[in-house]
């Protein structure tokens, strides 16, 4: 299984910590994991110690200068975050796909089901939120994107990439132009402008199993008449995803998950210090 993840530094606990939850709910599945980076980590050490006695094996991408000095950066969406749009050019030619997965994430069933999704010709498949906002919202983002095809406005934060496709259509040019045209409209800069050019372009997966916000449990027993409770996801949720600013990794967090988050933070520490 070949997985992607961009970071820096400061989230390479979370990495690990998400590595261990796939590894221990997708069992017996080698992991090779592609890590994309602007310079060498620091931790880098680490990495490879976790991944000696897991059957992870690392990939470092190392990007080098940065390739969209000009799009829009901000503290919580850094230059980083921008990587996945031009991963295929510095992944292996012989890969065919990959999921790219935010480290803000627990994965707490198999995510084979997943990988193995037939793209039916799309370029990605990702969830949708927009059940848990509005119809008007997702109307809103059709309009401030300016593609009035895309079915629905998709989290980027789980990408399964279809990579044959997106080396044939999938253009720097295209998107560092968008990115000058619509640099005043771009909220999330990167989910925007997959959004934005390539929306009409995605296989749609539930996010009650794929991509489940952690802050929005209220609202999915609602959606879900009462049966996707806190049993259901345990047993039927892949995904965990601990979207905006509140981090299960935070002292101060409190949210519905965060004792599962820290069980398996703990459990990642203890493969560190053996």
């Amino acid at each position: 299984m070949n997985l992607l993840f961009a970071i820096d530094d400061n989230v390479v606990d979370q990495l690990l910590t998400t590595l261990y939850s796939i590894e221990e709910n997708t069992p017996d599945v080698p992991l090779s994991v592609y890590v994309i980076q602007k310079s060498k980590l620091k931790q880098t050490d680490k990495i490879i110690e976790f991944c000696k006695t897991t059957h992870v094996v690392y990939y470092p991408i190392i990007i080098g200068n940065e390739l969209f000095k000009d799009a829009p950066t901000t503290d919580r969406y850094p230059a980083t975050i921008y990587y996945r749009l031009l991963a295929h050019k510095y992944l292996p030619e012989d890969l065919d796909r990959i999921l790219y997965l935010d480290v803000d994430i627990l994965v707490i069933n198999s995510l084979l089901p997943l990988y193995k999704l037939d793209f039916d010709n799309n370029l990605y498949a990702a969830a949708s939120h927009s059940a848990l906002a509005n119809d008007v919202t997702d109307s809103i983002n059709k309009l401030r994107l300016g593609n009035y095809e895309a079915e629905s406005y998709y989290n980027s934060g789980v990408l399964l990439m279809n990579l044959p496709l997106i080396r044939e259509q999938v253009h720097a040019k295209d998107i560092f132009d968008y990115i000058e045209e619509n640099k005043m409209a771009l909220l999330l800069p990167d989910q925007d402008i997959l959004n934005g050019l390539y929306g009409h372009q995605f296989k749609q997966i539930p996010d009650e199993i794929y991509n489940y916000d952690a802050r929005m449990s209220t609202l999915y027993q609602a959606l879900g008449a009462g049966v996707w409770n806190l049993d259901w996801v345990i047993e039927h949720t892949v995904v965990l995803h601990f979207c905006g600013r509140d981090k299960p990794w935070k002292s101060e967090y409190r949210g519905r998950y965060s004792g599962l988050y820290k069980h398996y933070a703990h459990k990642t520490r203890k493969i560190l210090k053996k």
